[in-house]
């Protein structure tokens, strides 16, 4: 997506207007204005001089945000707020002059307040000075004319069309009553003097130009709150860094870190880039990224990134990411462009927008010719018109869902969740079902020691050596889990190592054969007592790979190793719960590995032995029965991350996992994927609640205007229409201010969406073993795999050549004969089906 900056925006009909120029032009796919931040993002193959000149046609200004403004500082200085202090000098200005206005208007006219004799019975003098004083407003704020008429010019009529018009039409009525009275005065007709004199609406025109000046101001200032969360992100990007030149320090600017640099961290001194710890140790603050204010130890081998704060030890890191490439970048971009997307809901507000000042221009003008032929005077049917005029704020509809997108956005990314566009904010809250990866998303995806069954005679510390010397020379994932546990006891060195693939290692210690293995591999080499036996099945049915060590012909014990579960998973399963979110998990394990995962998570549905694409279409049965979210980390997440509804991955998985994904939590924890429900849903409401005030006030204030309600006593002064038009825009933009206030992490309001479970039936599935005689190798196992998983009732097939079994599972009932002929058909005999 290309971004580009556009100025000269009142409204949303400007935003409209913009985004339906830009489409228009070839090679562009989608392009999305956000009327908040000024800023335009485009898809597709235009090139920018294109797209530059479609706005410029369109009657507005742009400009491609280029390399120059590309750092964080830039971007930074780019979102400070300059409106508001320029309308706060335009608004001063005006205030002074009304006041002055006011005395002459309605001080004297109406209270009789003392005014200099040179006044005395000079009613054209008063009207010459009143015209100057007004004129002198309408020229502090010719930027309402400038732009409003520009904008009818190009038959884009917005906001500002309204407001010009509305002050022209007080203006030069006033006026044509002006010069009216001076030929009265002439004439010596006193009586037609004071009637033109009652019809001046200069301070009408002063007045309303003020009054919207005052809700200018109010909306820029709120307006510049919503983007204080992306500005506080920019404003954590350290602008220095030390970097190690020639064997010693060099202060230099953080844009002149190039990958491969190294640099130093000293305590208390935030972090410059992304890198990797090559001397030394610390505690590093990572909240700044995260959310999370527990400090995370680091040492050599470990990634730290930019922003992040060094606590206690001096740090030497080689720079991985620099620029635009570091995690800090890479999260100022994501909220950046969720912000300049909208979100569907907003569509609503756009095709409204799209015709709603032309409606209003024209609803004026009925207005005021009615009145005329009911019989009542010009002044009275055009303070009508310009009543209808200045009480339409298209702004409200138009500020209605950005605002709530950009604070919510910004909240999401001060927790360390991060949304990528308005869509996936506004979508995360509809969500349905929650499909969870296990490895690395339920679990640590670090397999670690759980249990230690040391044999009669042996003590734990004997049996975890003997490990230790066996498996401190394999690369098996399981080795490391033993060594960890292992560490700090002294290993003793063995000769002769080999590694067995599918059953275990052996090695020659001090002259005895030492070995270790799998149940079938210790089944030839020792004898297993019955109490030890019965422990690992059970170890095995609770997910745990028991891993057997001996000597010669001795047992020595077993040692039981698992992916274990992650201590917030069942608690951020039960809150998805108690959302009225079902949970399913997601994982190639076999069956009964994955059910005593899913049992300890508290999922409502497991689907084990599913691959890459096995998953993916796993989903897609899912998106049947609902909105689907897919929670994971990993390469192999991907396409289910790309085909859900809402892909969501775990900050510390994979670049590609994160590539493919909506949302991003930094935080790899499961909580945050039911608080980023939370949000989401809360930001849906928000814009629900700006969208009916805005739609409500419009659809009260206008016939208020045009004077339907006069019969029942009730009427609208066209300054008091300006006030409550000024205020519309400033109460959406405040309510949306409120989400600020949202505690996403507090399940304590969480209530069960019933009616999205109604109609969602949980995928029944069921198992059968199938006792096979003569696959030999892991080549037999994945024929009989592919064969069986080819059957469209077959969800995934366990298949195990050691065993000799294949576990299937079936989402519908199939015959044994037609399973019996599918794996004969191929060579083998099945001599079995239970």
């Amino acid at each position: 997506m290309k971004q580009y900056n556009v100025t000269g925006m009142s409204c949303a009909a400007c935003s409209a207007r913009v985004e339906k120029a830009v489409g228009k032009v070839p090679g562009v796919t989608a392009c999305s204005v956000s009327l908040l931040t000024n800023s335009m993002g485009v898809e597709g193959t235009a090139a920018p001089s294109a797209v530059i000149a479609a706005v410029e046609a369109a009657g507005y200004g742009a400009s491609e945000k280029g390399a120059a403004q590309s750092s964080p500082s830039a971007d930074e200085q780019q979102l400070e707020d300059h409106e508001t202090p320029r309308i706060r000098r335009r608004l001063i200005w005006s205030v002074g002059f009304l006041l002055v206005l006011m005395y002459f208007s309605m001080g004297h006219m109406m209270w009789g307040w003392p005014l200099p004799h040179f006044y005395d019975d000079n009613h054209v003098a008063m009207g010459l000075t009143q015209l100057l004083l007004t004129g002198i407003i309408m020229v502090i704020n010719q930027r309402f004319f400038i732009s409003g008429y520009k904008a009818l010019w190009h038959r884009a009529p917005n906001m500002d069309t309204l407001v010009a018009l509305g002050a022209t039409a007080a203006f030069g009525y006033s006026t044509y009553a002006l010069f009216a009275m001076t030929a009265a005065q002439v004439r010596g007709d006193e009586a037609a003097v004071m009637t033109y004199m009652m019809d001046f609406y200069f301070e009408s025109a002063a007045m309303i130009l003020t009054l919207i000046t005052v809700g200018k101001l109010l909306e820029a200032r709120s307006k510049g709150k919503t983007t204080d969360a992306l500005k506080s992100l920019m404003s954590l990007a350290p602008r220095t860094a030390s970097v190690l030149r020639d064997g010693r320090e060099v202060e230099v600017s953080v844009e002149q870190v190039q990958q491969g640099d190294e640099f130093a961290v000293r305590p208390g001194e935030s972090i410059p880039v992304d890198g990797v710890v090559l001397e030394g140790s610390s505690a590093v603050n990572e909240s700044a990224l995260t959310g999370e204010s527990i400090p995370v130890d680091k040492a050599p081998g470990d990634g730290v990134s930019a922003a992040t704060v060094n606590q206690s030890g001096y740090l030497r890191c080689r720079a991985t990411r620099v620029g635009q490439d570091t995690t800090l970048s890479q999260i100022i971009r994501m909220v950046s462009d969720a912000a300049a997307t909208k979100a569907p809901i907003a569509k609503i507000a756009d095709k409204v927008s799209g015709v709603f000042v032309p409606a209003v221009i024209s609803i004026a003008a009925v207005t005021t010719a009615v009145w005329l032929l009911l019989g009542h005077p010009v002044g009275y049917a055009l303070a009508r018109g310009i009543s209808v005029l200045v009480i339409s704020c298209p702004c409200a509809l138009g500020l209605a869902t950005p605002v709530a997108i950009m604070v919510g956005s910004g909240l999401g990314a001060k927790n360390g969740i991060l949304f990528k566009t308005a869509a996936s904010l506004e979508e995360t809250g509809r969500v349905q079902i929650v499909a969870l990866d296990k490895t690395g998303t339920i679990t640590s995806g670090q397999p670690r020691v759980t249990d230690i069954l040391p044999a009669e005679g042996v003590t734990e510390q004997e049996l975890l050596t003997h490990a230790l010397a066996l498996e401190q020379k394999s690369e098996h994932p399981l080795a490391r889990a033993v060594l960890d546990r292992a560490a700090g006891l002294t290993a003793p060195e063995v000769s002769d190592f080999q590694a067995l693939p599918g059953n275990g290692l052996t090695a020659v210690l001090e002259g005895k054969a030492l070995w270790g293995g799998s149940a079938a591999f210790t089944a030839k080499r020792a004898a297993v007592s019955q109490n030890l036996q019965v422990r690992t099945e059970e170890l095995s049915r609770q997910g745990k790979t028991p891993l057997f060590f001996g000597a010669e012909d001795r047992l020595l014990g077993v040692i039981a190793v698992a992916d274990v579960i992650k201590e917030d998973s069942p608690r951020a399963v039960r809150e998805l719960r108690n959302m009225g979110i079902r949970v399913v998990m997601l994982t190639g394990d076999n069956q009964r590995t994955a059910q005593a995962i899913g049992a300890q998570a508290g999922v409502d549905q497991v689907i084990a032995g599913v691959l890459p694409e096995g998953k993916e279409a796993a989903i897609r049965r899912l998106m049947q029965q609902g909105k689907v979210a897919m929670v994971g980390d990993g390469i192999n997440d991907a396409p289910a991350l790309t085909r859900a509804d809402t892909g969501i991955a775990i900050g510390a998985g994979a670049d590609v996992a994160i590539d493919a994904a909506d949302v991003v939590l930094m935080n790899s924890s499961l909580l945050d994927v039911p608080a980023a429900i939370r949000l989401s849903r809360a930001t849906l409401r928000n814009i629900h609640e700006n969208l009916f005030w805005a739609f409500f006030y419009n659809a009260i204030g206008i016939p208020l205007a045009a004077g339907v309600f006069i019969p029942l006593g009730l009427t609208l002064n066209p300054m008091f229409g300006a006030a409550a038009m000024s205020l519309s825009s400033f109460c959406v933009v405040s309510n949306a201010l409120r989400l600020n206030l949202f505690k996403l992490r507090d399940n304590r309001h969480d209530h069960k969406r019933t009616n999205h479970l109604n109609d969602i039936k949980e995928e029944q599935t069921m198992e059968k073993t199938l006792e096979i005689k003569g696959m030999m190798c892991p080549h037999c196992e994945a024929t009989v795999r592919t064969a069986l998983e080819a059957m469209p009732q077959v969800q995934a097939a366990q298949v195990s050549h050691e065993s000799g079994t294949a576990v299937v599972t079936l989402t519908a009932p199939v015959e044994d004969d037609t399973l019996r002929r599918t794996v004969e058909d191929k060579g083998y005999t099945v001599t079995a089906i239970r």
